[in-house]
């Protein structure tokens, strides 16, 4: 198998047989972290956090190493610390890009110290098999054909699932639907949604999971890309009249994510991660992705600005879920 360069964070390697299919190979490597307890903290975005790369390129399946990582504490907030269980990567778990049509072979192997598992919601397989738990030091493999195309959800299945996916256990796979199926994109983003129940403030210490205000549906945290606001001073980018595509996954654990760009609509949505021509909607002003779910949506801004997407259930935005779309040379950014 060839290998992979470490400096190409957040992507999954594909390689080509001699038969001419490809094959994606996700070697997902498990730790948990072990932290303490968290309140509040009030919002301020800090340019010294390095926002996560939200790019993804559209036509070429990327690469990346697959070094594990085992007690992972992550930064969710500025100056937040939080004691994840996380993939390799951290969380999100990295970016899988694969092409309709390609076997995707996945070779989960647990450094942890309890069960972990990885469902795939881009898979069509018997989940008692593919999905089973990975006792600690153990690994399982199986392989799915990316059948489907659209931006799916992993995650850890194992129980409490509540827990394993709220501690971090989540990204996304984007399936690249055949050519000529949609139109050309010249700026790809992954965004995944996701919530925080603290414990703590995370301050201090790194705070930990708190199972009561998870069962209230009461996060203290809610991101894209697993960092509170990071888009907002790290705005994405796109030239004007450049047609942006936005693959959404919101990985809950329990929470929708109702997509909304500020200052213009979706001119095309393709809901639920559906991407079939003949379903997509055009010209939305919000649209919904349910928890376990994903949506891919193009927009394209001819006049220069500063565009911010949120979640249009703001008590989201005020708990982090924010980014601005930089359209043109426009100076500075925006605070929500």
């Amino acid at each position: 198998m060839a290998t992979y360069p470490a400096s190409t964070p957040n992507r999954l390697p594909a390689t080509e047989t001699t038969s001419g299919s490809f094959w994606i190979v996700a070697t997902m490597l498990l730790g948990f972290a072990v932290g303490v307890i968290c309140i509040f903290v009030v919002l301020m975005w800090s340019d010294a956090h390095q926002a996560r790369d939200a790019a993804q390129a559209s036509s070429t399946p990327a690469t990346t190493n697959t070094s594990g990582q085992v007690d992972v504490t992550v930064q969710i907030a500025p100056g937040v610390k939080y004691a994840a269980w996380a993939w390799a990567g951290g969380a999100p778990g990295p970016v899988i890009h694969v092409r309709q049509g390609q076997l995707v072979r996945i070779t989960l192997t647990n450094d942890g110290a309890i069960p972990h598992s990885v469902d795939f919601h881009a898979a069509r397989i018997a989940p008692d098999k593919a999905f089973a738990d990975v006792l600690p030091g153990k690994s399982v493999s199986y392989s799915f054909r990316a059948e489907d195309a659209g931006v799916f959800m992993y995650h850890c299945g194992t129980k409490p699932v509540l827990m394993h996916i709220a501690n971090g256990m989540y990204g996304a796979i984007v399936v690249e639907p055949r050519p000529g199926v949609l139109p050309k994109a010249d700026k790809n983003y992954v965004l995944v949604a996701s919530e925080w129940y603290l414990g703590s403030d995370g301050l201090r210490t790194p705070a930990q999971f708190d199972m009561a205000k998870a069962h209230a549906r009461q996060p203290d945290w809610m991101t894209f890309n697993g960092y509170a606001g990071q888009y907002v001073t790290h705005p994405l980018t796109a030239k004007p009249g450049q047609l942006v595509r936005f693959w959404v996954v919101d990985a809950g654990p329990s929470l929708d994510t109702d997509f909304h760009v500020v200052g213009t609509l979706l001119n095309t949505a393709y809901p639920f991660g559906d991407i079939n021509p003949a379903h997509a909607l055009t010209d939305v002003q919000t649209a919904t992705v349910p928890a376990g779910g994903g949506g891919v949506f193009d927009v394209k801004i001819d006049k220069p600005g500063l565009y911010p997407f949120v979640s249009h259930a703001f008590a989201a935005v005020d708990e982090g879920q924010v980014g601005v779309l930089r359209v043109g040379d426009v100076p500075g950014t925006m605070s929500h």
